[in-house]
């Protein structure tokens, strides 16, 4: 029961408001942040594409060896590495249950459990490059790409404005909390407690909609009254704000690395494969 107290007081709206704002802004000092943010999209457009094409174990289980040591690398936030494996465990879990209802067996497990291998490589893959990057590295990354500055602007405000998203959030929440009656007893496996805060949770969502909706609107027309949409056409002001972008020796040896351990990893898959 103290367990179980313990979890209850840990895992609330500040905490997790504040493990997101991290996940956003934070992990400034590692490895992977001081990269370039187009070295970095350049090497997760490859891990995000190329393993849905790999089928050899081998290859796979390196990859997502790299992936879990560059997340460690990252510092990335408990937080999200918990909803992803609940995620990923979630998912094959589903899938087996859907294998065995339409007539599979538990051999299906085995090639469900390297789709989900797949589906870590790439998810670990995002978190570790996305929680590298703050907002303004990455918004400028895309429009260097070539990314309409409207879209790249979009990624930037989506960041920027999700603190602002939780703490509205919270204040909805509560307001519901304190009109409301929580149930007076938790019930067999506290489902009473759970099913009362999804619904709350449920219900806060439409009024979050409605106020961010009026912040946006807000927001775009102060952005036009300051020639906005102007900036973005504008190449002298392109120039200026993408100047802070620069490449350091860091770069190719980052990417020299990765070539060489993906070319290692597909002589190893290889090599194994034959002496079968």
């Amino acid at each position: 029961m103290n367990y179980v107290k313990d979890m209850r007081e840990k895992l609330n709206i500040e905490y997790v408001k504040s493990e997101l704002i991290k996940t956003a802004y934070g992990g400034k000092e590692t490895f992977l942040a001081s990269l370039h943010p187009r070295t970095l999209i350049i090497w997760y457009l490859f891990f995000g594409i190329v393993p849905w094409f790999i089928h050899n174990k081998i290859v796979l289980s390196c990859f997502l060896v790299l992936m879990v040591v560059l997340t460690i690398m990252a510092r990335v936030s408990p937080l999200i590495i918990v909803i992803l494996c609940v995620g990923l465990l979630g998912e094959i879990g589903f899938l087996l249950l859907v294998s065995l209802v339409f007539g599979g067996g538990l051999a299906s497990l085995i090639p469900m459990f390297w789709l989900t291998v797949k589906l870590a490589v790439i998810a670990l893959a995002s978190i570790a490059v996305f929680t590298s990057m703050d907002p303004e590295r990455f918004s400028d990354a895309l429009l260097s790409f070539g990314v309409p500055g409207q879209a790249s602007f979009s990624v930037s405000f989506g960041y920027r404005i999700l603190p602002t998203l939780v703490e509205e959030f919270q204040r909805v929440f509560l307001s519901y909390r304190l009109r409301g009656k929580a149930p007076e007893t938790h019930g067999i496996f506290y489902w009473r407690t759970a099913s009362y805060y999804l619904k709350l949770l449920v219900l806060s969502f439409y009024p979050l909609i409605l106020n961010s909706a009026k912040r946006s609107r807000t927001t775009v027309e102060a952005l036009e009254t300051k020639g906005f949409s102007y900036s973005f056409t504008n190449s002298e002001v392109k120039k200026m704000k993408l100047a802070h972008l620069t490449y350091t020796y860091k770069d190719p040896l980052f990417l020299i690395g990765t070539v060489a351990y993906i070319s290692f990893a597909f002589w190893l898959g290889t090599f194994l494969v034959d002496a079968e």
